[in-house]
């Protein structure tokens, strides 16, 4: 497997993932209509010039699945059971279309799962940044992971 086992995790760790991705309108329209969310100041050109940004917004569930859907390849990549929640969740910053996303997730804590021996449950710290070096994304997120079989 790619991904870390819940032992491989160590609190404190950074992970500066490498894989960056531009946000295209595309992304946005198609994300919005896959998830049956009309609001017009990701959607309607004209509605996003009046608002306060002065243009549409990347949708901010899909700048959240992106931040960490770029951390997968470098930490839960197949070692993985599931998310158990996610919290603190925070968009300081709109995302508009042609920024560039980059990610880094901290690993907070980690503990062994009361009910699943072969199984731990790890905190991480996902934080998405734009190209101006702005913080656009954050969340905590508690996942179940594999322990290295035996």
């Amino acid at each position: 497997m790619a991904g870390l086992y819940f032992e491989d995790f160590k609190e404190g760790t950074v992970f500066k993932h490498d894989l960056t991705r531009t946000v295209t309108e595309m992304d946005n329209v198609m994300f919005c209509a896959l998830t049956h969310n009309p609001q017009p100041l990701h959607l309607d050109e004209e509605f996003g010039k009046q608002s306060e940004h002065g243009a549409r917004l990347v949708n901010s569930l899909f700048t959240l699945g992106l931040v960490i859907g770029v951390s997968v390849g470098d930490t839960t990549l197949g070692t993985t059971v599931g998310n158990l929640g996610m919290t603190d969740c925070a968009f300081r910053n709109p995302v508009f279309h042609g920024d560039t996303i980059r990610s880094e997730t901290t690993i907070l804590e980690k503990r062994e799962s009361k009910s699943r021996p072969t199984q731990g449950i790890v905190t991480f710290e996902h934080r998405g940044i734009n190209q101006h070096g702005k913080e656009v994304a954050y969340c905590k997120r508690m996942g179940l992971m594999m322990k290295r079989p035996v």
